[in-house]
């Protein structure tokens, strides 16, 4: 049964040639909100497979945006019980800026409304809350069903933005972010408790302001990136992208005890380079290992043509030698790294990214690494096909890392559809175990979560 909410606009023309490439093809935005109850499966859902897959991602509201990462977010999700897929929905998070898009950020006394928020990069959940997650602003709690509820500061504590890339320690059950911003200060560490208490607030001492998308958290240290791709105050009055590459601000790694504070982070000077994501980070002994999707340069100006695909790299954090290693473990182009979430902060065998084909933003495959091996298995899809981040969801009650299922939507451009494809992770060469077919286009987006049935 299928149940459009809203119809606001008719779909962009997206064979337009001189449309930037986040506004054509399955990046262009669909407009309709709908609820469909009757899905087309083709294969078995396994039973074990109960909760929601939610993946966010930019979908502009207007049909406009001057960047990929600007528009209004829009959730897309499916809901699988006992061997059924119950539901596809997808819904705006509605914001204020959803809206008024016009609206000042800038109060008139002068602070920032951080409700104004695209909400558009990434959705998990956090003692029993889910949160729509975008850097820049404060998170947006929804439903279980994708309606907004509206901002959440945790009780008013939180008086900065939240990364989009927050950790959850599966140890403490404690969630872990980090703000950063143009204005001082540049950079705030916070610690949420398990029952969603916000106990630590610490301004960390940086050199300038930078764009710092995610970073690396072990058992007992977080990791902050200070890269250079630098705030560029005089683009932004432009109304430009307002971050740029700078070739002389330089690179380094912060380490800090996760209950640390600005006087405790040790910085290790690295090459110039910049990571949008770890796949994640862990110690062993005096070291950390962190594996991440590392390019030398970027631009976030798609015309630009002077940044470097990323491919996944190790670097070993050195406490006793005061030195950070580097060793390249794939040169293929790769991205949206994910591990078991069981693992995040602790030694992981298993990551599993999208390979980047030909210099595209999203990949015809995916990649799992056996990181104790060396080993590489591959999962290719359609030629054309386009294959989002792959979401690690785990069997209940499994005993081996990889003993789980990977989710991913994968559009399928012969139809102008898209479908969540559900793989077995411990045969990644096999055909998808189910294929549940969304009968409309799921445009490419960001970062999603498997969100299982609460006990």
């Amino acid at each position: 049964m299928t149940q459009p909410t809203t119809t606001p606009h008719s779909e962009a023309d997206s064979s337009q040639e001189d449309l930037p490439f986040h506004l054509k093809g399955n990046f262009a935005p669909v407009f309709e909100e709908w609820t469909e109850t009757e899905l087309e499966v083709t294969g078995s859902i396994p039973p074990e497979l109960c909760g929601r897959f939610f993946r966010n991602g930019s979908n502009p509201k207007t049909g406009w945006s001057p960047h990929w990462f600007l528009g209004n977010g829009m959730i897309h999700g499916v809901e699988l019980r006992d061997g059924k897929a119950n539901w596809y929905r997808n819904r705006y998070v509605r914001t204020p800026l959803l809206d008024n898009p016009e609206a000042s950020r800038i109060r008139p006394d002068g602070t920032l409304d951080l409700t104004l928020s695209c909400a558009n990069t990434h959705v998990i959940r956090h003692n029993g809350r889910i949160l729509a997650l975008e850097e820049g602003s404060l998170p947006f709690e929804v439903t279980g069903d994708l309606e907004t509820v509206g901002a959440h500061d945790y009780a008013g504590k939180l008086k900065t933005a939240m990364t989009a890339h927050p950790r959850i320690c599966p140890e403490t059950g404690e969630l872990l972010f980090f703000a950063y911003g143009a204005i001082p200060p540049y950079l705030t560490y916070h610690r949420v408790s398990r029952d969603g208490v916000l106990v630590q607030t610490e301004e960390i001492e940086v050199k300038g302001a930078t764009m710092m998308h995610d970073w690396g958290v072990t058992r007992n240290h977080v990791v902050f990136m200070d890269l250079p791709m630098v705030f560029d105050l005089a683009a932004m009055a432009e109304g430009g992208m307002p971050i740029r590459w700078s070739d002389d601000y330089g690179a380094r790694l912060g380490v800090m005890p996760r209950d640390g504070s600005s006087e405790d982070v040790v910085w290790y000077e690295i090459d110039p380079c910049y990571v949008f994501h770890p796949m994640n980070a862990y110690e062993d002994g005096s070291r950390i290992v962190m594996d991440v999707c590392h390019t030398k340069r970027i631009s976030l100006d798609p015309t630009d043509g002077t940044g470097t695909p990323p491919t996944l790299v190790r670097w070993v954090i050195d406490s006793d030698a005061g030195s950070v290693s580097e060793e390249v473990l794939d040169d293929r182009a790769c991205e949206f790294p994910r591990v078991h979430d069981g693992r995040v902060g602790l030694q992981n065998r298993y990551g599993y990214v999208v390979g980047l084909a030909d210099g595209e933003q999203m990949g015809s495959g995916f990649y799992k690494y056996d990181l104790s091996t060396g080993e590489c298995r591959t999962h290719e899809f359609g030629d054309g096909e386009q294959a989002g981040e792959p979401v690690f969801a785990q069997c209940p009650g499994a005993d081996a890392e990889d003993e789980g299922w990977l989710l991913s939507f994968v559009y399928r451009p012969d139809r102008d559809r898209s479908d969540l494809v559900i793989l077995d992770a411990t045969r990644m060469e096999a055909d998808p175990l189910a294929i549940i077919h969304i009968p409309h286009r799921v445009p490419m987006g960001f970062h999603g979560s498997w969100i299982p049935d609460e006990a």
